[in-house]
């Protein structure tokens, strides 16, 4: 008969994306994984795999919590460049939130400490990076069909721009102390919808 779990997966897996959100891939080890979550090795391994294969898990996970709300925000009913505005605000304010600040994005991060070399994390970064393009470009498109966005403005430079600003207000407001930085810069791009 077979033994049932004697932890919940999901509330692990939870914990685990908190702990590696915080503090990276490489600083994590199995046995501080072991610690925070209070489960077992033996446990980890059968339920998650190995600590790379909990850590794709957990970028999964994050990515699967935020993009409804990315998708809600910028396809909502109505005119479409008040919510790409508020959108990239919202970015450049969690960048600059102490509590929020020192983290980061997990995707970011995750840019930075993983995807050069590693395959399968760069092909979720990237289809996270995608999955936001086609939003703001969509709302973008449907701001220019609306004329609130001048006909000479092509949509998707302006949402691959919007999304390269939208990573770097992450990267620059969770190394730097000064929030002027991160939302000068947002409000800067965002006359480019004038």
């Amino acid at each position: 008969m077979a033994r049932t779990k004697e932890f919940d997966p999901d509330a692990a897996l939870q914990s685990a994306l908190e702990l590696f959100w915080r503090r990276g891939y490489e600083a994590t080890s199995m046995t501080d994984l072991v610690e925070h979550l209070g489960v077992g090795r033996a446990s980890i391994y059968a339920t998650f795999g190995n600590k790379h294969e909990l850590y794709l898990k957990a970028l999964d996970r994050y990515q699967q919590a935020r993009n409804p709300q990315l998708l809600r925000e910028l396809s909502q009913p109505g005119p479409a460049l008040p919510a790409v505005r508020a959108v990239v605000r919202r970015f450049a304010t969690e960048a600059t939130t102490e509590g929020r600040r020192l983290s980061g994005c997990f995707v970011t991060n995750t840019a930075a400490e993983l995807a050069p070399h590693d395959t399968a994390a760069a092909r979720r970064v990237e289809h996270n990076w995608d999955h936001l393009e086609t939003l703001l470009h969509s709302a973008l498109v449907r701001a220019q069909a609306q004329d609130e966005l001048p006909a000479d403005r092509n949509p998707l430079a302006l949402a691959r721009m919007l999304l390269v600003l939208m990573q770097g207000l992450r990267m620059v407001g969770k190394a730097s102390a000064d929030p002027a930085r991160v939302q000068d810069a947002a409000e800067q791009a965002l006359t480019l919808l004038d």
